[in-house]
């Protein structure tokens, strides 16, 4: 069985305002001081008001949802006891005219040096899949197979609409915002791995990344871990949304391991075609029409049967059809988290996001 493993970023808020609030270091303390989170398995972020989990490696989707669960219960717990709470949106729906304080680490006050407005425009959460590979060759390969997909990703993880109180008429603005860091964006082709690092040389050669850190390609070679990260959802305002997308991703990336064992040939997917897929999603998620891999514009429900139809096989031998293939058929029927925001904001207002957003991070 391949294994799969998630990180998710979250946000600290004021429970009344929603407000971002500076409190990562007391809650990480309190979240790793029991026996139910390892300290490894909650990490600081870039911004003080952000904070990540990680789940260990797992084998099947079971470990996976427990361990996110487990994690946000835990997370949410620490997070009350100093004032504040935890929310999985991809964009923090309101902000102060002060900036949060950068995490006081090297790394993270060098690129606050080299990009201020950036990272101070920088509140935004992801979630990352990480699925195992055999070699270098191997996740190349898939990296080639798997990009023309990533923008329909892209579309059905949408939980990032608002900006400073307003609907910024996109359903991802987290992909946006992350868009105008120097390496960023759908990943190109690569011939192999040689070709892959030769060309990661040049851009730290170039002095325009700082490290492998700042390759945030949607999809990239792990430098930590022998794995494919795949980064371009939205974090999940629920954690079985997140069980969904962990299960589809692993299965995207072993339908690639197969193909290109059996030697197809690669899909034709030029970049400007790609990124323009990419904006489209970003800016309209699943309610409107999606490109897909061939580009062509198409309904969003006919691009997600076509991918499922793709992936079946690879569903089916991990044991997952039934679990991924109902919440995706939820995901047509309800809509993505964006249009939930969005929906709740403009029947309830501030007071009722701000409930839901807490509520449903943790539910069950």
């Amino acid at each position: 069985m391949i294994t799969v493993g998630v990180e998710e970023e979250f946000f600290l808020v004021d429970p009344v305002t929603c407000l971002p609030v500076p409190l990562a270091d007391e809650v990480r303390r309190a979240a790793g001081l029991g026996p139910i989170v390892d300290a490894q398995e909650v990490q600081p972020e870039l911004l003080q008001a952000q904070i990540e989990v990680a789940t260990p490696v797992c084998s099947d989707l079971d470990e996976v949802g427990g361990h996110l669960l487990r994690l946000r219960h835990a997370l949410g717990t620490a997070a009350e006891k100093n004032g504040c709470r935890i929310v999985a949106a991809g964009t923090a729906p309101y902000r102060q005219a002060a900036p949060v304080p950068v995490t006081e680490t090297a790394r993270y006050l060098a690129m606050h040096s080299q990009a201020p407005q950036l990272v101070d425009e920088q509140l935004v959460n992801g979630m990352h899949v990480h699925v195992a590979v055999p070699d270098r060759a191997a996740a190349v390969a898939v990296l080639n197979r798997i990009r023309p997909w990533l923008p329909v990703l892209v579309a059905m993880s949408a939980n990032s609409p608002l900006w400073d109180g307003h609907d910024t008429g996109f359903a991802s603005w987290r992909t946006v915002i992350f868009g105008r860091w120097p390496v960023s964006g759908p990943p190109p082709a690569f011939a192999d791995a040689a070709d892959h690092d030769r060309r990661i040389a040049a851009l730290l050669d170039s002095g325009a990344v700082c490290d492998t850190g700042q390759i945030y390609w949607q999809a990239r070679m792990s430098e930590r871990y022998p794995t494919v990260e795949v980064r371009c959802t939205d974090v999940q305002l629920r954690a079985d949304a997140a069980v969904m997308l962990a299960g589809l991703i692993r299965a995207m990336v072993t339908t690639a391991l197969r193909a290109e064992e059996a030697g197809e040939p690669l899909p034709d997917c030029p970049p400007e075609r790609l990124q323009a897929a990419n904006w489209y999603a970003a800016r309209h998620g699943l309610s409107d029409l999606l490109m897909d891999p061939d580009g062509r514009s198409r309904r969003a429900g006919d691009v997600l049967a076509r991918l499922l139809d793709t992936v079946t096989p690879a569903l089916e031998a991990a044991g997952d059809t039934r679990e991924v293939t109902s919440l995706i058929h939820r995901l047509l029927q309800q809509g993505t988290s964006a249009d939930l925001q969005r929906g709740v904001l403009a029947e309830g207002g501030m007071s009722a996001l701000t409930d839901l957003l807490i509520t449903e991070t943790v539910a069950p």
